[in-house]
């Protein structure tokens, strides 16, 4: 059945390009020439290719089985609601730990132009998750269509910079080409996880689209193209024009475009560098806010602490300003988000194996659940926080099963003998 006054192939690829093209970009070039020197491009058109069947995988999960609960709906269809509650977990807990890493690649930015180190990355910090807390708590919503424009107006700088910057490459900036040894683009990749999450947000729109089953894989791949191209163009120009500078830039956009186009640019990134964060940061907020009302209304999380909206994202926003005071390495705090995220795609991809019907879709999913199996290892130490966060959900529901089961056992005399299957456990 066709939805007449559903999304467009174009609007849905618009839709999913801004899922995905996020506030990272803005620094993820220098992270990933810190680790890998120039071969993080290497890194960078792997995490491209991959992106194909991932996404794919994601959104013919979304066409078969339209659900707005995206990962955590698969999973519970595939292994049972323990395993779908991992997911929300991994989902739940990446937002404090991420809101510092996102605050602290625009925190470069406002510092690069009014100076004050690691004081003035705090400061913005601050006021970007204190402005979307007072925002989330008066219900205050960016809408969709803004969050597309903010995404929009990152993809035309990123043009922009792009264009201006390409004048100044130099093929000498690729000598030596892995400085730090091969290994280094599989921990570029792992870092670079956080410029390509987003593609489970597919699942979640492909009940919204005309004709899912026609349009969805038509804008999935146009999202792909659109997404590589920009990122690859980027990462590419910011190795060639900036040379070895590249790894130890906190604002490789404004350098980007300083030796493009000169004159006050770094304000302007500086102030574009915000903005796009804020609508980021916000989101994720009020995303997160519900994610864990919903988690404690299911029982997978203590009530008393998340059991409203308010409570979760209070509990998100101290969580966050705990994590910006531990001032973590930079990447290893975004090894740390990306772990989460890349459990997610192994949930999710794993799911899609089980669920999926024919032979071909299997062997797509099989090659990103490998692919993402990789990417979980390369992350390394911090990939261990995800698996014990899902650990943690896994634990907190068999003890609270436990307990239920404790508690109607004792009581059982009191009781009527009869209940309706929701009452157990």
């Amino acid at each position: 059945m066709h939805n007449r006054t559903g999304l467009s192939v174009s609007q849905g690829a618009a839709l999913s390009v801004g899922a995905v093209l996020g506030t990272g970009l803005i620094s993820l070039p220098a992270l990933a020439a810190e680790v890998a020197g120039p071969a993080s491009l290497v890194a960078w058109l792997a995490l491209i290719v991959l992106s194909a069947p991932l996404a794919w995988t994601f959104a013919a999960l979304g066409a078969r089985y339209p659900d707005s609960g995206g990962v955590s709906t698969y999973a519970r269809l595939a292994f049972g609601p323990r395993v779908a509650a991992a997911v929300g977990w991994c989902f739940y807990f990446a937002v404090p730990l991420g809101a510092p890493v996102a605050a602290a690649f625009t925190g470069g930015y406002v510092a690069d132009v009014v100076g004050g180190g690691w004081t003035t990355e705090f400061v913005t910090f601050l006021a970007i998750v204190g402005t979307a807390y007072t925002m989330n708590w008066f219900g205050l919503r960016i809408s969709g269509r803004v969050q597309l424009v903010l995404s929009a107006s990152l993809a035309a700088l990123l043009v922009v910079t792009v264009v201006a910057a390409l004048p100044h490459a130099r093929w000498t900036n690729l000598e030596p080409f892995a400085p730090h040894g091969w290994s280094g683009i599989g921990a570029a990749a792992a870092i670079l996880v956080w410029g390509f999450a987003g593609w489970e947000a597919l699942s979640s729109l492909s009940a919204e689209y005309r004709n899912p089953q026609r349009d969805v894989p038509r804008a999935t791949m146009i999202a792909v193209a659109l997404v590589g191209v920009l990122y690859l163009a980027v990462a590419a120009v910011s190795v060639l024009a900036l040379g070895p500078a590249l790894a130890g830039s906190r604002a490789p956009l404004a350098d980007l475009l300083a030796i493009g186009v000169g004159g006050p640019v770094r304000i302007v990134t500086a102030v574009v560098a915000v903005v796009l964060t804020l609508g980021a940061v916000n989101a994720y907020y009020a995303g997160a806010s519900r994610l864990g009302a919903a988690l404690a209304a299911e029982g997978a999380l203590p009530s008393r602490v998340f059991g409203t909206q308010r409570r979760s994202m209070t509990f998100i926003l101290a969580g966050s300003i705990v994590a910006a005071l531990l001032r973590l390495d930079l990447n290893t705090a975004a090894l740390l988000v990306t772990g989460c995220f890349t459990l997610v795609y192994v949930i999710g991809t794993a799911a899609a194996l089980r669920l999926l019907p024919g032979a071909g879709q299997r062997v797509v999913a099989g090659v990103a659940f490998v692919a993402v199996v990789a990417l979980l290892w390369l992350n390394g130490w911090p990939a261990l926080l995800s698996l014990a966060i899902a650990a943690g959900a896994v634990v907190y529901q068999s003890v609270r099963s436990a307990s239920s089961s404790s508690a109607s056992a004792s009581s059982a005399p009191f009781e009527e003998p009869l209940k309706h299957p929701s009452q157990v456990g």
